[in-house]
């Protein structure tokens, strides 16, 4: 033992005076400004250091000197009116030396980015983000502009897929390391903005364009100044800020989609589209009159022209005495379309009763269950085996507005942003492929042909949903922030401990998301074909052919509403937020700095959740829901419906609806130091106090069922009273962080952290709301039971740079979670279902490797060419809960474990660039590659196993490449998802049961644009 504290006391000791051991004399830095176009020395240019913020004006000659630079590692940012503002990182200042950096600025102003206007801030070019990444306290990967616009990407969502480690879910939502939305926090200008998503609380990353990007920063640790969520890590999506000169721009473009442009079948409804600016002027509002009209069904027509356009203005003023005003307004507008018309979307399992069969058809009526391959006479029930056509038309609009003022030791600004995303989508989902299931060789036109016989004609029937479904999205926030240097006497010992100036930053943020989903109409219809009923002479009945009609089809998660049904949903969100950091830097004796850090923060969201919900659900004394004549190919029924009699659509009974309002308020305060125990380490630490109040109150109509377990475990489908699901809880949590950053040569840098960090259920996870896609689809069920979850999070990054733009990085991160939230299948009421639950713990270990290289380093004749790409390698595991390990059991499969959801086992990002300088041209070509992923786990739905399903490996390949034509004017081609691979969703049963079988699949087309942009 006492060798064991000699040893360690040593270790401190050895710690404690690093510093004084390695304390050196200063440095300097000095050179000559060039202008580029004439080689020759460049006047009054202001040179700045971008850590320290000293700043000096070079000579007439162009030469510029700073003196006693403390060793490290600098940004140095060139600038002068006139000329392309050039950054040169890791510019390395060696004990008593001095270092020599000459640079050249370009005269002429190149548009060389997507975006509106040059930031003055250095998070828009790979270099000043490569810098921030050295620097970071937190594991920091980031996008800048220039990679924005050469991958072709056209929002934050379809971005974060270039950042190593990063993917996005259900094309909206960030996926860090494999952990979902909610242990990712999602921010904009570091403020969580609110949302108005059914299914997540996670900011919509696609309601952010380019054009109003400057970085997207991706922070993969947590430390105590970022929000508790942050356990995958911290989305934050820059927006620009006040440009550094005056400034016009405009952009225009046309977008081709293959599988969307030009059909004449794209898929539509009478009385459907979005107009210019997506917001409906109450035409679908519900009647007053209690009579509905409008079509109930989708119909083809043509597809609608993709385009869009954007324009921005901004500039900034000197007033004089160090005071400078600035401004910037940037608008923009798209127009989209997609359609496909190869989807599937099949619900499959092995069947108790004949396991040896692999995977087959789940059927409608578990009471009568068929036998395969030909059913036994008389047995009446439904498959899900669905082919859909999809298509779907989106109006996107925003405005972003800054205005902002700095003063010598002072900056402040307000923004505000506004953006509408409206959607109108129209889904046809028809099952032909049961029937030719269980009957091989049907033929639906022959009325004597098995299958159509009287006692097989109801035998999973053709079936066809309709799905009309109208969103508007809008966001709206308004920040001001301020930034402030307290101008304070440095104060110290001697030379041993300096405090240096004091830093303030502010944020308040109020915040407004809604979504309006007004008159979402479903329609389902079962297809009988013409039958032969040899009749029975001895009986004196007739032989007769019996016409093929249509008649009702109501799944079993929908009978309380009808075959045909019509739903308003209202949802918003408002936000309040408020943070406060305090940064005291110091400078110790061997003239490294640190700081110690403060902060408070509070976020206050308020959720209101409306529906009304109107059926034909049949009661007694109704009349029978009326039949319509006609071939599998007369889609008039839906059309007719209304017009044809039986019951009214009405708002109850039965009274089915479920309302809610949800209250989230997280309240924080935190410390922290960066702490440099000599010239190359550094420790920073700290904590965050975090509290966070959730409530959930709901207000069900009288007849609205709700999902519940018994103290057994048996799901029960019961009546919902008030009071019956409410959630209201509080959590206290110390979240701690320590970490490491070891720079043991100039080029080198190592890094590691703990820390812990909590997630939270959503307010969908947390209500009893039955919710689908479609008619037919899935239906999600919450569960008001929920826990919030504890994370371990271990972390190490090496990362090499061996020249300015070059880097070889590889990193390793491990996660121990508790209660972790995962979806599980089951069964209630005759329908299956998805609902979440706390699994024991979980465990998440991973691999990154990333490479950038600039091919001009090694020879001259490749300058401009850049390579580079990073691989992310995942395993997974959650361990499951008792009772899912009974009812799997019951189903005859035996685990305790599977892998975590959403979770991909492994992520590639390649790319290439091509710069060619002189004629103003750019090429490049990213590709990207998603592994298998889990998306739903296996489940038991009436002794039958439904497995695990996974979403399997696709890639996809973007080409951008534009050209500069002369000063002002830019032309840009683009063309996405090159290969257009199949985007697939699979049944994966242990092997002793089957083979992959496919859940979804669907294609998303090709697409094309071009764009002009001109700069002023």
């Amino acid at each position: 033992m006492t060798n064991k504290r000699s040893g360690c006391l040593s270790i401190i000791l050895s710690l404690l005076f690093a510093g004084v051991a390695f304390a050196q004399q200063k440095g300097s830095i000095r050179g000559i400004v060039y202008d580029k176009e004439f080689d020759a020395p460049l006047a009054t240019v202001q040179v700045t250091i971008a850590e320290t913020g000293d700043k000096i004006i070079a000579t007439d000659e162009g030469i510029y000197l700073f003196d006693h630079v403390a060793p490290g590692s600098y940004t140095l940012i060139f600038s002068k009116s006139g000329y392309t503002r050039q950054v040169q990182a890791n510019v390395v200042v060696s004990p008593g030396k001095m270092t020599e950096v000459e640079v050249s600025l370009s005269g002429e102003f190149t548009d060389m980015e997507e975006f509106i206007v040059e930031d003055i801030r250095t998070g828009d070019t790979e270099a000043g983000l490569m810098e921030l990444r050295a620097e970071s306290p937190a594991l920091l990967d980031s996008i800048s502009s220039e990679w924005l616009r050469q991958a072709g990407v056209t929002d934050a969502a379809s971005a974060l897929s270039l950042v190593s480690g990063a993917t996005v879910q259900d094309g909206k939502f960030a996926v860090v390391r494999g952990l979902p939305d909610r242990y990712v926090s999602s921010q904009m200008n570091g403020v969580r903005l609110p949302t108005a998503d059914p299914d997540k609380r996670a900011v919509q990353l696609d309601q952010f364009p380019t054009e109003v990007i400057e970085s997207i920063q991706v922070s993969k640790t947590f430390t105590p100044d970022q929000q508790g969520d942050a356990s995958g890590g911290a989305v934050n999506v820059v927006l620009k800020g006040i440009p550094d000169k005056n400034v016009i721009r405009f952009k225009t473009g046309y977008e081709y989609n293959t599988q969307a442009a030009g059909n004449d079948n794209f898929l539509t409804y009478k009385g459907g589209g979005v107009n210019f600016w997506g917001i409906d002027k109450k035409s679908r509002d519900i009647p007053s009159d209690g009579v509905f009209t409008g079509s109930m069904g989708v119909t083809g027509d043509e597809a609608p022209i993709d385009y869009s356009m954007s324009m921005a203005a901004g500039g900034r003023i000197e007033l004089g005495k160090g005071i400078s005003v600035g401004g910037l307004v940037s608008s923009y507008y798209k127009k989209d379309s997609s359609h496909f018309d190869n989807g599937i979307d099949d619900a499959l399992w092995v069947d108790s009763k004949y396991r040896g069969d692999g995977l087959t058809p789940q059927y409608g009526n578990p009471d009568s269950p068929p036998d395969p391959p030909i059913p036994a006479v008389g047995e009446d029930f439904k498959t899900s085996l669905f082919d859909v056509t999809e298509s779907s038309e989106e109006v996107q609009w925003g405005v972003l507005s800054a205005i902002g003022m700095e003063i010598k030791n002072h900056s402040l600004q307000a923004l505000h942003m506004h953006t509408q995303v409206t959607e109108d989508k129209s889904i046809l989902a028809e099952d032909t492929r049961g029937k030719a299931y269980y009957f091989p060789g049907y033929d639906p036109n022959d009325p004597k042909g098995l299958g159509n016989d009287p006692d097989n004609r109801f035998a999973a029937p053709y079936l066809r949903t309709e799905t009309l479904k109208y969103t508007e999205r809008e966001t709206d926030t308004l920040q001001f922030t301020g930034d402030h240097t307290v101008p304070f006497s440095e104060a110290g010992i001697n030379d041993f401990f300096t405090i240096l100036s004091p830093k303030i930053d502010w944020t308040v943020a109020m915040s407004f998301s809604g979504l309006n989903e007004p008159d979402k109409r479903q329609f389902g219809s079962a297809w009988y074909a013409e039958s032969y009923d040899e009749g029975s002479p001895v009986y004196g009945i007739d032989p007769e052919y019996k016409p093929a009609y249509y008649g009702p089809y109501t799944p079993a998660a929908n009978f309380l509403l009808g075959n045909a049904s019509r739903t308003w949903t209202d949802i918003s969100e408002k936000s309040n937020q408020y943070f406060l950091n305090l940064k005291f830097p110091f400078e110790q004796w061997s003239g490294d700095k640190g700081y110690v850090k403060l902060g408070l923060f509070t976020d206050k969201v308020d959720r209101k959740y409306d529906q009304d919900s109107y059926g034909n659900y049949r009661q007694t004394g109704d009349s029978a829901i009326p039949t319509y004549e006609g071939s599998w190919d007369d889609y008039s029924y839906s059309d007719e419906f209304l017009d044809l009699g039986g019951p009214t659509m009405k708002d109850g009974p039965p009274f089915v609806d479920v309302d809610y309002e949800g209250e989230q308020k997280i309240s924080a305060w935190y410390y922290m130091a960066d702490l440099p125990l000599c010239s190359f380490l550094n420790v920073i630490g700290g904590a965050r106090y975090e509290t966070t109040k959730l409530n959930v109150i709901n207000d069900p109509e009288k007849d609205a069922k709700w999902v519940t377990t018994d103290e057994n475990g048996n799901r029960l489908y019961v009546d919902l009273l008030p009071g019956d699901a409410d959630v209201a809880y509080r959590q206290d949590d110390v979240l701690p962080s320590l970490g490491f950053v070891l720079r043991p040569f100039s080029k080198i840098t190592l890094r590691g952290s703990f820390s812990e960090t909590v997630a939270r259920p959503t307010f969908k996870e947390l209500t009893p709301i039955q919710q689908q896609e479609f008619l037919g689809d899935d239906v999600f069920i919450g569960n008001n039971a929920l826990q919030m979850s504890a994370l371990k999070n271990y972390d190490l990054r090496l990362d090499y740079t061996p020249y300015h733009g070059g880097l070889v990085s590889v990193s390793w991160f491990h996660k121990d979670i508790e209660d972790p939230i995962e979806y599980v299948q089951d069964l209630v009421n005759a329908f299956s279902f998805t609902t979440p639950l706390n699994f024991p713990e979980g465990k998440l270990t991973g691999f990154e490797v990333e490479t950038r290289q600039h091919l001009g380093y090694f020879w001259d004749v490749l300058k401009g060419i850049s390579i580079g790409g990073n691989a992310t390698f995942i395993d997974s595991e959650v361990t499951l809960p008792e009772s899912e390990r009974t009812r799997l059991a019951d189903a005859g499969v035996e685990t305790t474990s599977r892998n975590m959801m959403n979770a991909p086992e492994y992520l590639y990002n390649i790319y290439t660039m091509y710069d060619i300088e002189r004629i103003g041209t750019q090429i490049g070509l990213f590709y990207t590659v998603k592994g298998d992923t889990l998306v739903a786990g296996a489940g038991n739905v009436n002794g039958n196993y439904v497995p695990d399903v996974y979403a399997t490996e696709y890639g996809t390949l973007n080409f951008s490449a534009s050209k500069n034509i002369g000063k002002h004017f830019n032309i840009t081609f683009k063309a996405k998802n090159l290969l257009n691979p199949e985007i697939e969703e699979v049944y994966r049963p242990p092997g002793y049961l089957g083979n992959d079988e496919v859940r979804t699949s669907y294609t998303k087309g090709i697409d094309f644009s071009i764009y002009i942009s001109g700069t002023w």
